[in-house]
Order: C-alpha cells, then structure tokens, then sequence
C-alpha cells in the first residue's frame, strides 16, 4: 500500500500555500501531464477521457508543484471541460478542466489551460480549405480571419466557463515548410495578400525576406486576436508561451515576447533562455522546461547553483492509467534507478528528480512506501 494520502501530501501542500504572494508563487514549480501525444502520435479524441480530476490534483499536489497545466483543447482539437463552444473529448466522464480548477484552486495551486496554436485535427478536418491536411506532429494551420475567429471565441469561453488562472499558447508558428512545398493554398495565398498589400508571387513561393516579413506579421496579429479574446473573459488571466525557439526571426523582437505574461524555453538549452531575456517585457517571467525531451537532464540542470532559484516546468505523456507512476514510486527509489534511455524512461528520471527537488529533498532523499 502506498503511504497515506494525508500524511504524503500535506508537506507539499503546505509549502504551496506559504509560496503563494498576491496569488502568484515565488518560484514557479509547475508540471503538466501532457495528454497531446500518444506514442509519438496525436492522441485519438476521447484518450484517457477518464481521467480522474481529483486523481490528478493530488499527483501534482504530491510532486510539490504549485503550478498546473493541463488542457483546454488538446492537439486532437477537443475540449477538456463539458459545455463550451468546442466539443468536448468523446466520452468525457468529468468536466475535468473546471473539477481540476476547483480542486487545484483548493489545495493552493494554479491552474492552467493549453492551446495548440498552429496544429487542430478536428478544426482542419471541418475547414479543409483553410489548412495543410490534419497531419500530427506538424504546424498545418495559416492564421487566416476564420481560424482566428474560432481561436478568440475558444479561448474566451475556455476563461469563462472554467475559472483557469491563464492558458498556456504552444506552437505559435505558421505553416512547416514542408506542407508549403507543393504549393501554398489559396487561402495562406490570399491571407499574404491581405497582409502584405501585395499580390502572391506567380513564382508560387515569396521570397524569404517577403515570406519572414508575411509570418511575423501574421504572428503578430494573431497574438493580438488572443490578447483581446483573453482581456474579454478575464484580463487578470495569464497568457504564457511555449516556445522551443525562442531566437527564431519569425518570433525574435516581436511583441508576443514582450508583452505574454510568462514565456517558457521548453528546450535544455539555458542559451536559449538568456537569449529571450531582453526580448521580454520587464515584468515577464522567464521560465525553463527541465523534462519532457530525451535530452532533459533535470538533476543535472537543478544540481547547477545559478538554475536553483529559475521559474521551472516539466512534463511527461502519461500512462494508460492517464498519469505516470505514482510520486510515491518516484521517491521510494533512488535516482539512480532510473535508468530508461526512451522518451518514457527519460521522462520518470527526470519527474524523480523534480520531485526531490520541488518538494525540497536532496538528491539521495528515499521514503520508503508504507504498507
């Protein structure tokens, strides 16, 4: 038998309610068990749709986060929460984003919501003519007027009919270069025109300066559309970015860096990082992903003195169970016995060692599971 939910999880609770100021914590300890991908893959509509809210606000809850991130609308294009103007995930047993709202709200941590910006199976599916296909794993939607349209009015209702503290925005990107290569669609075509002011070249491509020039205006006005969607249900709410290139020209200087309320390097590197740090707004918080590629190493970057006291995120595709192994498990181990080389094993010897660290316990900590 595992240890005692009430003696487990009080420490964290605890410390995640002294961390709190005005609402905000002081450091940012935040996770997300991320139901995006399956086995490299979208996951299907309706995949781990019952999943326990209650379950999952005291996993985080035992991991000592005081920041989590789970789902408006996943990649598939379904909403986690019942009742808004995005159909919820098929078969959808609890309204889990609203329940984990509630239930995170009252063990002191904040609750966040995600968007996929640039890929929705389910949206380019209904509006084949306003994206790439529905292709997993890829940016396949042009930020045209309707994709936009949807995007404000989901995100609003998301704020609206949950009660999430922000929404998290990832992939905001245009399309991948190699959708475009056989040819761009007449509806990016007449959305650079409208952009522009000038008429799609007959070469069929733009050029790369005119084609840079195009997306970060299209980035642009897509980050104001969400703004505005956010200060209409709740402008206290806080918009944070994903990013995995946080230098890329496309988004580099522009004012969805300085102006997003968090921005997060979701890649190792701690160059790219400081790299966006004069590109943010003066009030930004700048926040580093420890886990959820292969080459996270979460000890490592934690055991580095300078990287102690960062705002700090990880997250992990769960288990059949729709999390991953109990935090119980991760702490009644060594680190050292986590050895998986796989994305999966990667992710647990990373999620042990941001248990020690977010709960306050050395790198060697062990706690036996009671029986």
């Amino acid at each position: 038998m595992a240890i005692s939910r009430r003696i487990f999880l009080a420490a964290p609770l605890a410390a995640a309610g002294r961390a709190q100021t005005a609402g905000l914590p002081r450091q940012v300890k935040a996770f997300c068990i991320d139901f995006n991908w399956l086995k490299g893959a979208f996951a299907p509509p309706g995949h781990w749709a019952d999943a326990s809210p209650e379950q999952h606000a005291d996993w985080y809850q035992a991991l000592g986060a005081n920041t989590i991130q789970t789902f408006c609308v996943s990649c598939n294009g379904y909403a986690w929460y019942r009742g808004g103007v995005v159909p919820p995930q098929p078969g959808l047993r609890h309204d889990f984003l609203a329940d984990l709202v509630r239930l995170g709200h009252r063990r002191g941590m904040l609750v966040f919501g995600y968007f996929c910006i640039g890929a929705n199976t389910r949206w380019a599916r209904e509006h084949p003519a306003d994206s790439y296909g529905a292709p997993a794993n890829v940016y396949h939607l042009p930020l045209t007027d309707v994709y936009l349209d949807y995007l404000g009015e989901a995100i609003a209702d998301a704020f609206r009919r949950t009660g999430i503290d922000g929404a998290m925005i990832d992939w905001v990107w245009n399309p991948a270069a190699k959708l475009r290569a056989q040819g761009w669609i007449p509806a990016e075509q007449k959305l650079y025109t409208q952009l522009t002011g000038r008429p799609f070249p007959s070469s069929g491509a733009p050029g790369p300066e005119d084609q840079l020039a195009y997306e970060r205006r299209a980035i642009e006005r897509c980050w104001e559309r969400i703004r505005q969607a956010r200060d209409r249900a709740n402008p206290r709410g806080i918009l944070w970015l994903a990013c995995a290139r946080l230098n890329d020209p496309t988004v580099a200087g522009s004012s969805l860096l300085r102006e997003c309320d968090w921005v997060m390097n979701e890649a190792p590197s701690r160059d790219l990082l400081e790299a966006a740090r004069p590109m943010v707004g003066a009030k930004t918080r700048l926040i580093q992903n420890v886990a959820g590629w292969v080459n996270h190493d979460a000890r490592s970057f934690l055991s580095h003195p300078a990287n102690r006291s960062l705002d700090l995120y990880g997250f992990a595709e769960p288990r059949e169970t729709s999390l991953p192994l109990p935090v119980s498990e991760y702490l009644a181990r060594p680190l050292s016995s986590f050895t998986g080389t796989d994305r999966m094993g990667a992710n647990d010897r990373n999620i042990a060692a941001m248990a020690r660290f977010y709960r306050g316990l050395g790198w060697d900590a062990v706690i036996p599971q009671r029986s």
